[in-house]
C-alpha cells in the first residue's frame, strides 16, 4: 500500500529537495510558529486530500546558544517556546478539527528526555518539551471519544545535527555507562516508532509515551 506524505521544511530548503528525491515525499515550506504558516498547510493538504491520517510534530530547535540559567535571554525563550510548544500546539488544533469529521486519525508529538531531565545550560529547551508533554496528555484526553489517538515519542540522545557540536561529549558519556543499551540513538529508531503507530499496533494506547532512548529513562541503583 502506497502513503501520501507531506514533510514541511522552515529554511532548510536543500535538505528538503534531499529528501524529496531521496524518498518521493512532497514538500511544503511552514514556520510552525507562525498562524498564518499553520493555516496554510493545513489548507493545502486539505486541498489535495479527503482526509488526513496522521500527524506528526516533529518540528524542534535547540537554542542557538547554550546559557546557563542565570544568563539566558528573553529572546531564546520565547524562539523557543514558539517553534517547540506553541507551533505544535495549535497546529494539532487545525488537523484535529479536521480528523474529528471523519471520526479517526493518529496524531505523534516528538518531544524530548529533555521534558523530565534538567539541563541548566538550555532550561528554554527543557521546559519547551516539557510543555509539549502536558500538551500530549491534554490532546489525548480531549481526541479519545472522537475516535483520534495521540501518542508522544520521547527520544533520547539521537544523532542529529541538533547535537552536533556536543556529540562526542555524548559519545563519551554513553561510553562511560550513560544509557543501559551503549550507544547513540539514529533517527530511523524513531521513524520505526512512528510507523508501528501509524500502522495502527497502538491503537488502544492512546496517550501513550514511547521512551526511545536505550533505556535512559530507567532508574537503577
Amino acid at each position: 500500500m502506497t502513503h501520501d506524505v507531506i514533510a514541511t521544511y522552515k529554511g532548510r530548503r536543500d535538505a528538503a529537495e534531499s529528501l524529496r528525491a531521496e524518498s518521493g515525499v512532497e514538500i511544503v515550506q511552514c514556520d510552525v510558529a507562525k498562524s498564518s504558516d499553520r493555516q496554510s498547510l493545513i489548507d493545502y493538504v486539505r486541498a489535495r486530500f479527503a482526509r488526513l491520517d496522521l500527524l506528526v510534530n516533529n518540528a524542534g530547535i535547540a537554542p542557538r546558544t547554550r546559557l546557563d540559567l542565570l544568563e539566558s535571554t528573553e529572546e531564546s525563550f520565547d524562539e523557543l517556546i514558539s517553534v517547540n510548544l506553541k507551533g505544535p500546539h495549535f497546529l494539532t488544533q487545525l488537523a484535529a478539527r479536521w480528523m474529528s469529521e471523519t471520526g479517526k486519525g493518529r496524531i505523534v508529538f516528538i518531544t524530548s528526555i529533555s521534558s523530565y531531565t534538567v539541563s541548566v545550560n538550555r532550561g528554554d529547551y527543557c521546559m519547551s518539551k516539557a510543555g509539549l508533554s502536558m500538551s500530549v496528555a491534554l490532546w489525548a484526553q480531549r481526541l479519545a471519544a472522537s475516535g483520534i489517538k495521540v501518542f508522544e515519542i520521547r527520544p533520547g540522545i539521537v544523532r542529529t545535527d541538533m547535537i552536533a557540536s556536543v556529540e562526542g561529549e555524548y559519545e563519551e558519556k554513553i561510553a562511560a555507562g550513560l544509557l543501559p543499551q551503549a550507544r547513540m540513538g539514529e533517527p530511523k529508531d524513531i521513524a520505526l516508532a512512528i510507523r508501528a503507530i501509524a500502522a495502527g499496533l497502538l491503537d488502544y494506547s492512546t496517550g501513550q509515551i514511547l521512551n526511545i532512548d536505550g533505556g535512559f529513562h530507567l532508574r537503577s541503583l
